[in-house]
């Protein structure tokens, strides 16, 4: 079982909305990405199933991603944007979750400089809903914003938490990565997992990229294999065209770039572990 936890797909107007979710977010598509081309894409490399993240240029309007997600239950899933200085959030998430099978939310600590989103007294409500419905929610952020997740992962031990994209190690870290040790001690909380993803763009060298590989033994090694997930990017072309690595290079990485992961490792963290996750119809 192959499950990629990580792809955003959008439409454009008159499909689907198009605008900023983030303070100074300018970046605008101009032709979709939609869920068939990433089922093609995915049909093509042998992905089973996918998690649909709404993007940060689809507004917080969710329905295109959500309604993908419903269309194709037996390859999706789904996980929105939900606004953390909406005074209405925690109604928005209730109805994410309760009428359009959201399975969760992603929030972006990096984007507010003033402001620790995740701890904001007023998003309380807002977490407990979540928790309440036995929620996901990924952070993406990087090194000086995991004191956040450190926080909301002891105040809601409900909630499923996802580090994204390994919150952004970089090589010039090495060789201690002392910067990097905050986000290895959030493992100590049993409900928080981590992407392994996003390794290409952070290196500087070529495929299999080794000056990333150091780092990302230190995060297998702290959060342990079981709690180690995968994910890529974005759907078909857009990958390579946005500087990503085509999904067969995505695998390739995994099979044979990570060849330390014994074949029971690479199949927990390729798919197994995500199954356990999220909810899947089939």
């Amino acid at each position: 079982m192959i499950v990629d936890t990580h792809v955003h797909i959008w439409e454009v107007p008159p499909i689907a909305e198009i605008g900023p979710t983030a303070p100074n977010f300018t970046a605008r598509p101009e032709v979709h990405g939609n869920a068939e081309l990433l089922l093609e894409d995915m049909d093509a490399n042998g992905v089973d199933k996918t998690v649909l993240v709404q993007t940060s240029f689809s507004t917080w309007n969710n329905e295109y991603v959500a309604a993908s997600a419903i269309k194709y239950p037996d390859r999706f899933v789904s996980m929105g944007l939900i606004d953390p200085m909406d005074e209405n959030n925690a109604q928005a998430a209730v109805y994410w979750m309760q009428e359009r099978q959201m399975q969760g939310f992603r929030f972006h600590p990096q984007y507010y400089e003033d402001v620790d989103i995740l701890k904001r007294s007023e998003n309380e409500t807002m977490f407990k809903c979540i928790e309440e419905r036995r929620g996901i929610v990924q952070v993406h952020n990087r090194p000086e914003h995991a004191h956040q997740l450190d926080y909301v992962a002891s105040r809601y031990p409900g909630i499923t938490w996802l580090i994204d994209h390994m919150m952004y190690p970089d090589p010039v870290m090495a060789p201690t990565w002392d910067v990097y040790k905050p986000v290895l001690e959030l493992a100590n909380h049993p409900n928080i997992f981590i992407k392994i993803s996003d390794v290409h763009n952070r290196s500087v060298e070529l495929f299999p990229f080794t000056d990333m590989h150091g780092v990302v033994k230190l995060a297998i090694e702290a959060f342990g294999i079981d709690r180690c997930l995968w994910g890529t990017g974005y759907p078909g072309h857009h990958r390579v065209d946005n500087g990503w690595l085509s999904l067969e290079d995505e695998l390739r990485l995994v099979r044979e770039g990570f060849d330390w992961l014994t074949d029971q490792d690479q199949s927990k963290y390729l798919g197994e572990n995500a199954m356990r996750i999220w909810r899947w119809d089939n």
